[in-house]
């Protein structure tokens, strides 16, 4: 992964294609795909199921090799990776899961850990286990362990996606007030075109395998921009909404 000046976008991705061997014989995953994300910025990639939404996560973050093109992080850049599960160690106390990414980079960050626990809810809760906390508690915590460690950049891959919808809709809120307050730049892969509309700057839609990019929305719904769940009764949501459904719907 590449390295470039702090003026540019924080990622940048050019002409993104995988290939893989398989029993059937070789798959192509995606196919050519370029796209930035600038500081400050929520992006969400939406797309059908299977067309290679996480795999492209992958490769931004490195866990992946492309066949073909490039990924370019901005200068002194960090990614920090959520998974569709909080992967919180059961054994483990809130505070001690959440000084784990830092344990593991060998940075001593006690002070940032207990700041963001204490701003985001969870300070009386450092000494409980998971087990002990909701699930909405549980996915602040693995947000706060991922910006513990300063990410640049953050992937979200389905965030969200193993809470129930009525829980969903609140953690959505509470993670993108963090992602905003804390000024941290995200890609977001999503399957859910309301969720991907509520929280977004922009939308990025894929086409089915090989994924390839279908059309990228500019979402705008005013410089007062309101939280996720309340963007949900904006009038302009279900033209945002409508018009993304169409151009996935396509591809099924």
């Amino acid at each position: 992964m590449e390295l470039f000046d702090r003026a540019d976008p924080v990622i940048t991705a050019e002409g993104l294609s995988l290939t893989y061997q398989s029993a059937e014989g070789e798959t192509q995953a995606i196919r050519d795909i370029s796209l930035s994300v600038k500081e400050g910025e929520i992006v969400s990639v939406i797309g059908p199921s299977g067309c290679g939404k996480s795999t492209l996560l992958s490769i931004i973050s490195g866990l992946l090799e492309p066949t073909s093109g490039s990924v370019k992080l901005r200068d002194g850049g960090r990614i920090g990776y959520m998974l569709q599960k909080d992967s919180l160690f059961p054994w483990r106390s809130i505070y001690k899961n959440v000084m784990l990414g830092a344990e593991i980079m060998g940075d001593k960050c006690g002070d940032c850990a207990e700041q963001l626990l204490k701003t985001y809810g969870l300070w009386d809760f450092r000494d409980s286990f998971p087990s002990q906390l909701s699930g909405g508690m549980r996915q602040r915590a693995a947000l706060i362990r991922t910006l513990v460690t300063q990410p640049t950049l953050l992937l979200l891959d389905e965030a969200f996606s193993a809470l129930d919808y009525q829980t969903r809709l609140a953690v959505s809120d509470d993670i993108y007030s963090i992602i905003r307050r804390e000024k941290k730049t995200a890609l977001m892969v999503t399957h859910d075109i309301s969720e991907a509309v509520a929280m977004s700057d922009r939308v990025i839609v894929l086409t089915r395998r090989p994924a390839e990019i279908k059309s990228e929305y500019v979402i705008d719904f005013g410089s007062d921009r309101p939280t996720p769940i309340k963007c949900r009764s904006l009038d302009g949501f279900r033209r945002y909404f409508d018009s993304i459904w169409r151009d996935i719907d396509v591809h099924v």
